[in-house]
């Protein structure tokens, strides 16, 4: 059975004019992130690498 994700814009998009923005949706084990101006593309990850790569950009080790 498929779920229908439940996509949000992030906090961190621009208020502007455009669909300049990040999209995320969560399942049980993954996140997803797409551009709203090519919704079709999407990127799954998994929060616990999501995590590192966040922690590594912030820390300047990336």
């Amino acid at each position: 059975m498929s779920t229908r994700l439940k996509w949000q814009k992030s906090s961190f998009s621009g208020g502007g004019e455009g669909n300049d923005c990040l999209e995320l949706a969560s399942s049980p084990t993954h996140i997803h992130l797409r551009e709203s101006d090519t919704p079709a593309t999407t990127l799954t990850t998994t929060p616990t690498a999501l995590t590192q790569l966040l922690k590594g950009i912030r820390t300047g080790a990336l």
